[in-house]
């Protein structure tokens, strides 16, 4: 049955052009195909087009190619080409190499070798990737320039905030609080900042955007706060234990094994909370699984200055006799130990990079010390102030900032600034509180200065002071919850073990290989060694079920067994030393005798003969 046309509606003269229709070819080249037809398709009049005659497209001929030399010959990549053409300048290659290169040469399989040649190139390529993109760093770090006849000491803070833009100039802000002195920590992105004042008061929040996170009062008095590895835990050090809260407020964990602390400092590749109390002891604390990885006594009385050292994870103690202690948490000595100062010690602080160490004592000196180098004795500067310095610590870009009481210097650079009392050379930067200084650190990636002080907190702008662009896979500002926490998965997977914190990091990349003399003298032992003294100690047994005569037989019988032993495995260690130096002798390896000829050799199976082709 067909549908009839709906009345009113007129037929179209002329059937509706689609979008693959077109004019009819005029060329004989082309030819019209037959429509196809499906049963559920309307009928439609239109052309399909095919083509029969396809126009190849001549390829560009190449070039005579020259006959190759005998060898074998790289082929040069586009990569290759163009690193040729634009060649990176030393400079950047040295900003961003990741040590010397590790030599396959020593690598006994193939398998590794090849492993070891395959990460080298890998490095080499993200070193040159890293100093190219450079380019895309597009933020600079400023500073300020004063005019002929000024000096930058003279501007004032609310100059510098009235001449920044908007955003920049409401990162100066101060809060006045009641429950001081006050402690302060900035988290590793420098997005949120942490209080606690020593009557109980902690609050967190983010201070750019001055949203609040939590604030309570713990009702006992605070020593320290510090940051864990993410921004929705950290640690409180009160009146007797260590608690763990996270960003709402919320008690997580109390640690009744770190009693009476008074510092508290987190090493984030190692995931190590460390902490030195009042008794000298120095503390390790694990958080990923709640252990203590170290815990000992540093001898070094009431422990009150303490830094971490961002490149190796050494642990930096100032004592009351002018010297700095440098402790790992495998070992129960001191890895290093520096005379800094001739009278107790006040302030100490090491720049972000790990290579500077800056100390403040008591004789009003302050001195800059290279880390890389303990065995110099001279520092690499030395200036005197007019009151010694309380706090101290190193911005991103070498910035140094002082505390004398109520009153802050900052300079531009550690090596070269001089202090109060040089003249010639004026601060950077100064500032007078309102109250006694107890704490300040450099935000990292801004150009704040925060300052905590017994009635509050102010944030001081520094210009030039932050790094201005920053790794999103190092520490991102802009961090959403979902990167926080694939941020805190990967972290732990690459989380550096304990037993890896030394002195000098490159050491693990190389062999501890014996050299001859040790060789020798270790031989030359063997030859005069004495078997050891053996202490038995036989089982108490009830009256009358053994005599003195049968324990001290016994007791007998087991030391010569023991020096049987003993003498046998020497004199193995003495055949086998003899055994290879003969051999050496006689320029060859010593070959395994043939067994001597016996009258059972004939029932031996024959070897099979070769069949004749």
């Amino acid at each position: 049955m067909t549908k009839k046309a709906p009345k009113g509606r007129p037929k179209p003269k002329t059937t509706f052009k689609r979008y693959f229709d077109s004019a009819k070819p005029e060329n004989n080249d082309l030819e019209a195909v037959k429509p196809l037809k499906r049963k559920s398709q309307q009928n439609f009049v239109g052309d399909f087009i095919k083509m029969q005659n396809k126009i190849k497209k001549e390829k560009p001929r190449k070039a005579s190619i020259k006959p190759k030399p005998k060898g074998k010959l790289k082929e040069e990549t586009e990569e290759e080409a163009q690193a040729k053409r634009n060649p990176i300048p030393q400079e950047l290659l040295d900003k961003y190499s990741r040590g010397e290169k590790v030599e396959a040469k020593g690598v006994k399989t193939r398998h590794f070798k090849e492993q070891q040649t395959r990460r080298e190139k890998y490095l080499e390529y993200a070193v040159e990737q890293a100093a190219r993109t450079e380019l895309l760093l597009h933020e600079t770090a400023g500073q300020l320039e004063a005019d002929e006849g000024e000096v930058t000491a003279e501007y004032r803070q609310g100059q510098i905030a009235d001449n920044v833009d908007l955003q920049s100039a409401a990162k100066h802000f101060s809060l006045n609080m009641e429950f001081g002195p006050y402690h302060m920590r900035y988290t590793k992105n420098g997005r949120h900042l942490l209080l606690g004042g020593r009557r109980g008061h902690i609050a967190a929040f983010d201070w750019v955007t001055k949203k609040l996170h939590c604030e309570f009062n713990a009702m006992e008095s605070i020593e320290d706060v510090q940051w864990l590895h993410v921004n929705t835990m950290f640690a409180v050090a009160q009146k007797s234990w260590v608690y763990f809260y996270d960003n709402k407020g919320t008690e997580l964990h109390c640690v009744k094994r770190l009693a009476r602390v008074n510092r508290l400092d987190f090493l984030p590749y190692h995931f190590l909370l460390a902490a030195g109390n009042t008794a000298g002891y120095a503390s390790w604390l694990d958080v990923s699984i709640g252990e203590l990885v170290g815990n000992f006594q540093t001898n070094l009385g009431d422990i009150r200055i303490m830094r971490h050292n961002p490149s190796n994870g050494v642990l930096c103690i100032g004592g009351g006799k002018g010297v700095v202690s440098m402790w790992s948490p495998k070992v129960r000595e001191p890895l290093a130990k520096l005379l800094c100062h001739s009278t107790a010690m006040s302030a100490l602080a090491v720049d972000p990079r790990g290579q500077h160490l800056v100390t403040a004592g008591l004789d009003r000196a302050v001195k800059v010390w290279d880390v890389r180098n303990l065995v110099q004795d001279k520092p690499l500067a030395h200036f005197q102030l007019r009151l010694p310095a309380n706090e101290l610590d190193v911005s991103q870009r070498g910035m140094l900032a002082l505390s004398q009481g109520t009153y802050l210097e900052t300079y531009a650079d550690m090596l070269s600034g001089g202090g109060t009392g040089n003249y010639e050379k004026l601060p950077y930067l100064r500032q007078r509180c309102d109250a006694f200084v107890h704490g300040l650190r450099f935000c990292p990636y801004e150009d704040v200065l925060g300052v905590s002080t017994a009635k509050g907190f102010q944030s001081l702008l520094v210009p030039g002071s932050g790094e201005p662009n920053f790794d999103a896979m190092e520490a991102n500002p802009y961090e959403t919850s979902k990167q926080r926490r694939e941020h805190e998965v990967h972290a732990l997977l690459e989380k550096i073990p304990p037993e890896l914190i030394t002195l000098n990091p490159h050491e693990i990349t190389g062999v501890d290989a014996p050299t001859l003399q040790e060789k020798i003298d270790a031989k030359r032992k063997l030859f005069h060694l004495k078997p050891p003294k053996i202490n038995m100690k036989s089982r108490h047994k009830m009256k009358g079920k053994g005599g003195s005569a049968n324990a001290a037989r016994n007791k007998q019988i087991v030391k010569d067994l023991k020096r049987k032993e003993f003498i046998a495995e020497v004199r193995e260690a003495k055949k086998s030393v003899i055994k290879e130096h003969t051999a050496k002798e006689d320029g060859a390896v010593a070959k395994t005798k043939k067994p001597k000829p016996s009258v059972l050799d004939r029932f031996k199976p024959k070897p099979p003969k070769k069949q004749k082709t």
